[in-house]
């Protein structure tokens, strides 16, 4: 299965989830409002390198990261 992460103040354990895409992802949120909220203005990463599209191919080894903006320097 694949891993996600949330990393910052996102405040949630990481999850396995068993999906094939970033779409199916998104729906696995879809009841969790704090969730849909932080995905409105985080970037994903998928093995470490951002990714823009919706529909890329997850594999059960990857990892999934939720990347909410920062601030500093």
């Amino acid at each position: 299965m694949a891993k996600v992460e949330f990393l910052g103040p996102i405040g949630k354990e990481p999850m396995e989830v068993d999906i094939k895409n970033l779409k199916e992802l998104k729906d696995i949120f879809r009841d969790d409002k704090k969730i849909q909220e932080w995905l409105k203005i985080s970037a994903v990463a998928v093995n470490d390198t951002l990714v823009n599209d919706i529909d890329i191919k997850i594999d059960k080894n990857d990892k999934i990261s939720i990347l909410p903006p920062v601030c500093g320097g």
